[in-house]
């Protein structure tokens, strides 16, 4: 059984920097980073998503039937585990989450027979601050799929371009497809955002985006 190769270590620099400053000018002083263990994620008060941990059983290469199974047990494990975290959260409950613990430490430290699945859910047990993370902040998401929505224009831009030429032209496509996001997840039409900072007349005015973000958020 072939294990994944993947390490969690300490933010990158670019990362390190930009959270350094956020912490620096007091902003987001609550704010919990929800990632998939990617490195550069790594920063301030971290929790991992569940899906992290079910991919890496998942991305595990059996090689005996008996492997096969003790992975198939393993996923289903997690996944039982998943679905009653997520009710949890819906209500939540200090005597709910210590089984939730204990239960974590059931799955992540039971003998599996298989060597390499052994030593990932090791692994993985001592991430447990960070996959259990939402036991102590409930209001925080099991998952980033509103980021990874996010960055999929951006993704499947630059696979049909080949990427940019100039760190100018990667600027100005991360600004476009940046205020094409915020747009929509204002209810605005882009073109008429657009067309309105370009001076287009349509009749009708769009204001300052800052203030229909600070509108949406207050509302």
């Amino acid at each position: 059984m072939h294990e994944p190769s993947r390490q969690i270590r300490s933010g990158s620099p670019h990362e390190g920097a930009l959270w350094g400053a956020i912490r620096h000018h007091g902003l987001l002083p609550d704010k919990v980073i929800v990632s998939d263990g990617a490195n550069r994620f790594w920063v301030g008060t971290h929790a991992l998503y569940w899906v992290y941990a079910e991919r890496l059983v998942h991305a595990l290469i059996p090689t005996t039937a008996t492997q096969r199974r003790a992975i198939a047990v393993t996923r289903t494990l997690i996944w039982w585990f998943y679905a009653d975290l997520k009710a949890w959260v819906r209500v939540p409950c200090p005597k709910r989450a210590r089984a939730l613990r204990a239960r974590f430490d059931r799955i992540f430290r039971r003998p599996t027979g298989a060597l390499m699945l052994d030593r990932l859910l090791a692994r993985l047990h001592r991430h447990k601050a960070a996959l259990l993370r939402v036991l102590e902040r409930p209001e925080i998401l099991l998952h980033t799929n509103g980021s990874e929505n996010d960055i999929r224009a951006c993704v499947t831009k630059r696979k049909i371009s080949g990427g940019t030429m100039s760190e100018a032209g990667r600027t100005a496509r991360d600004a476009m497809l940046g205020l094409m996001r915020a747009c929509a997840k204002l209810g605005l039409t882009f073109f008429r955002y657009l067309g309105d900072r370009l001076g287009i007349p349509d009749g009708v005015a769009v204001a300052p985006l800052p203030d229909l973000v600070r509108k949406a958020t207050t509302a």
